[in-house]
């Protein structure tokens, strides 16, 4: 469990989620401070077009915690990863998806199991609440991911993660798709991170659309894992082998 002095960076990944950033960032300080006094939040909106980028501008003048970032153009998922990670400065990184998806109240649950041997806590979803052919793809997904990378997590694609910025100060990240989640957990792997993991809830979407499954999407994402494989893997194990 982290202490009360301990400080904690908190950011959510905003692409056309007016709807549901209000109560995310509301939801977020109510958890946070029963912890700690010592955090922020941040929004990084991607180039939103719903009218996210003027409610954000309206709270940061109420809310004194609250940082914002804007893309000026929708950069990808893992651009706005990448943003909100070189934001954050407290000692821990705590991150989720803006729509909404997962109950911000099971950050408690994260808070309350790392401990001194533990880097990087992943979610992992108690019951998938999506279209059942989101579900199928998902869960294969995540079963080849977790053969092809030899990852230490079960759940590579639950976006509810908290991490030691030690752990994210020591990897480069770059891909810009959704990809950025295998890369991300890969990386902080090599670097030497332990990784537990916490069951949280997941939720239907109460509005917007998903971005990932559209065809340009899924297969910039699969390029980029493909690539990602040769290099964390292959190229990796290499490296060990002949550097030894």
């Amino acid at each position: 469990m982290i202490s009360a002095k301990s400080a904690v960076s908190i950011f959510f990944p905003c692409y056309n989620d007016k709807e549901t950033i209000n109560r995310l960032i509301n939801d977020a300080i109510l958890a946070i401070r029963k912890f700690t006094t010592k955090f922020e939040i941040i929004v990084v909106d991607d180039g939103s077009t719903d009218g996210s980028r003027e409610l954000l501008l309206k709270l940061t003048k109420k809310i004194p915690s609250l940082k914002t970032v804007f893309h000026n153009q929708n950069i990808g998922y893992g651009g706005a990863l990448m943003t909100g990670f070189k934001t954050a400065k407290y000692e821990y990184i705590f991150y989720t998806d803006g729509d909404g998806q997962y109950d911000i109240k099971d950050l408690s649950l994260l808070l309350y199991t790392i401990t001194d041997d533990v880097d990087f806590i992943n979610g992992i979803k108690m019951s998938r609440h999506d279209p059942t052919y989101r579900i199928i793809i998902g869960n294969f997904y995540s079963f080849v991911i977790r053969w092809l990378f030899w990852v230490p997590i079960f759940d590579i694609d639950c976006d509810f993660r908290l991490i030691r910025k030690k752990i994210i100060d020591k990897i480069d990240l770059k891909s810009k798709s959704g990809a950025i989640c295998i890369e991300l957990v890969k990386k902080a792997q090599i670097a030497g991170a332990n990784f537990r993991q916490v069951s949280v809830r997941h939720y239907e979407r109460t509005s917007g659309v998903s971005q990932f499954f559209r065809a340009d999407r899924i297969l910039n994402t699969l390029k980029e894992v493909f690539f990602l494989w040769i290099e964390l893997v292959i190229i990796h194990k290499w490296k060990k082998t002949y550097s030894a």
